[in-house]
């Protein structure tokens, strides 16, 4: 599939939330590498990864496309149960991803491939911590880190079940 893809003209393989099928990709990678797959491969992760699993990985993937969800711990447990570590790992993932693929840079066509870029999304009472985030950014990884902010969330609050977002 992974040719097939390349065939017909993509310009990369993205793999998303990837992280459970590590071996099968590292495998399927390895028997299209045998046959000339040349394009890029972009791991397409919720930025909550576990170092082995990276290590794993190093020198296979070209391209981290990594969400930075949240900045702090006990929102990051509030809105994503079970996730009070993820601040922490994500952090840790950034940086080694960026250990890895370094910034990301367009070549001359302005198409990327190899480099980390960055998701985070806007939330409302600033769930996220954009602003930590970015500090964050800022202090710990290179000054041309590509950085997406998005703002495309709108908080539907007719749905059972949905934590309320705090002022803040």
């Amino acid at each position: 599939m992974m040719l097939r893809l390349q065939e017909i003209g993509c310009h990369n393989i993205n793999v998303v939330t990837p992280t459970h099928y590590a071996p099968h990709i590292i495998y399927s990678l390895d028997k299209a590498a045998d046959r000339e797959l040349t394009i890029p491969l972009v791991y397409n992760t919720h930025g909550w990864e576990r170092p082995g699993i990276l290590k794993l990985i190093d020198g296979v993937v070209d391209i981290y496309l990594a969400n930075f969800k949240y900045f702090d711990p006990q929102k990051s447990a509030l809105y994503s149960p079970g996730a009070e570590n993820y601040p922490e790992i994500t952090k840790a993932a950034l940086v080694e991803m960026n250990r890895q693929v370094g910034a990301a840079i367009p070549d001359d066509d302005g198409l990327i491939r190899k480099g980390l870029m960055i998701r985070h999304l806007v939330m409302p009472g600033a769930a996220g911590g954009l602003i930590e985030v970015i500090k964050w950014i800022k202090g710990n990884l290179p000054a041309d880190t590509y950085v997406n902010i998005m703002s495309q969330y709108g908080p539907n609050f007719q749905h059972i079940n949905t934590p309320k977002f705090q002022e803040e």
